[in-house]
């Protein structure tokens, strides 16, 4: 538990001393703006990662133990893997968005 708690504490530390930091001078910087498309930018990316590994290793299980069907589940898994980038290019626009508005 005690290490469940520097972590929590080390973690608080390094997401609210640069809030501190960009709050105190008037350079206009971009502020909670900055955590928030972080965040955005950065879970959409892990949840991609995530993704596409599960795919990744599902797609070689089932080629390797039907290796006829290899064709089809290709197709299927460049069009999955397709669809989960996108989800990162989402990500990468709300992030963009909520720094500029």
């Amino acid at each position: 538990m005690k290490k469940f708690a520097k972590l929590l504490v080390y973690t608080l530390i390094a997401v609210l001393l640069p809030t501190a930091a960009l709050a105190a001078d008037d350079s206009g910087g971009i502020g909670i703006a900055g955590i928030g498309a972080g965040l955005a930018f950065g879970l959409a990316g892990l949840g991609c990662g995530i993704g596409q590994g599960l795919t990744a290793g599902n797609t070689t299980a089932g080629i390797s133990r039907n290796p006829g069907a290899a064709g089809a589940v290709f197709t299927n898994f460049i069009l999955g893997m397709v669809l989960i980038e996108s989800i990162a290019i989402f990500g990468f626009v709300v992030a963009f968005l909520v720094i500029n508005a």
